[in-house]
């Protein structure tokens, strides 16, 4: 099966092609939070990230990498920031002025920058009953827990029958003892 970059409009494949140039392919962390701020990133409506979604390192800065051994990992909570987005899925920040802060522009001393960026609303994650901002993220994280319960219920079910095969083969062992035992 082949993988392929998770990222907005990204085709890079995991082949030789990629690899003789340089490209190199991550998997999403575990830590659920990291994990969440990387599928924000990557700007997908709806995504949740697989076990086996990846991301290439194109979408890294050159130091977000550890390149001291013979692999190139990631820095411990680094995130993906480069990408090539198209203008509508960019953040546009909408211009406010009304006549106050016209007049407050036009007082201002020359060396002063005339635009401010501004901050974008966080969501409290500290807690884990504070609910995502939006209900696109609150969707990925109720899939993630339901792809969560449907992996333990199969987990759970391989045990009851590995459970099973053990005490068949218990019981078939003790009756094998004891028709070797009794003459």
């Amino acid at each position: 099966m082949p993988d392929f970059c998770a990222a907005y409009g990204c085709s890079n494949e995991r082949n030789i092609q990629t690899r003789s140039s340089g490209i190199t392919f991550h998997r999403f962390p575990k830590d659920n939070s990291l994990r969440r701020q990387w599928e924000r990133a990557v700007k997908r409506k709806g995504f949740v990230a697989s076990e086996r979604s990846l991301l290439c390192s194109e979408h890294f800065k050159a130091d977000d990498f550890d390149r001291t051994g013979q692999t190139v990992r990631l820095r411990h909570g680094v995130k993906p920031s480069v990408f090539n987005f198209p203008s509508r899925l960019q953040k546009q920040v909408p211009s406010m002025t009304t006549q106050a802060s016209r007049k407050a522009e036009e007082s201002l001393p020359v060396d002063l920058p005339r635009h401010f960026q501004v901050a974008e609303p966080q969501s409290n994650v500290d807690h884990n009953y504070a609910l995502p901002a939006s209900p696109d993220a609150l969707k990925a994280r109720l899939n993630e827990a339901l792809a969560r319960v449907e992996s333990l219920e199969h987990e759970k079910r391989n045990c009851l029958i590995r459970e099973r095969r053990a005490k068949k083969n218990v019981l078939a062992l003790l009756e094998g003892l004891r028709s070797t035992l009794t003459p």
